[in-house]
């Protein structure tokens, strides 16, 4: 019989975006190994229509979120925003890409198990929470991203 391997917790990952190390996210969304899309062909005078793959590989968003938090990550993702979106109106938007990982880690060890790379990323929006004079919450980003390519790799060697 095998040893026990305890199942991957999602709680402990690190997102690192060009130099933009912040383990202050606190969600990842739209992970994934991709999406082939089908082509439905029929087949000539039967009532059988087939799907074929039509080889295109696309990817999901991925969906970040953190807590403003006053470090150096709030001014370098407001300053890549910046870049793409200038309010001088000249937008020069998806041009402004950047690359990344996602790693994540061993329960209550440093050691990386899994990692997600992303090559191509662009800012598609930057959202805040609402404010609220009576309410008591923190006040997150959160930020969404179109990505060329996303990749599940093994995590580097230690």
């Amino acid at each position: 019989m095998e040893g026990f391997n305890e199942a991957y917790r999602s709680n402990q990952f690190v997102v690192t975006i060009d130099g933009i190390s912040s383990p202050g996210f606190t969600r990842v969304a739209g992970l994934g190994d991709g999406d082939i899309e089908s082509i439905e062909q029929p087949d000539g005078g039967s009532r059988v229509v087939r799907k074929v793959s039509s080889h295109v590989l696309k990817f999901d968003d991925i969906t970040l979120e953190r807590y403003m938090d006053g470090t150096s990550a709030d001014r370098d993702l407001y300053e890549w925003f910046q870049a793409m979106f200038r309010p001088d109106g000249v937008a020069v938007g998806s041009k402004q890409r950047k690359n990344g990982t996602i790693s994540v880690f061993q329960a209550d060890s440093s050691t990386a198990v899994m990692q997600f790379s992303f090559e191509g990323a662009w800012i598609k929006s930057s959202k805040f929470t609402d404010l609220s004079a009576g309410g008591n919450d923190l006040m997150k980003q959160t930020i969404v991203m179109s990505v060329d390519t996303l990749r599940r790799e093994p995590p580097p060697a230690a």
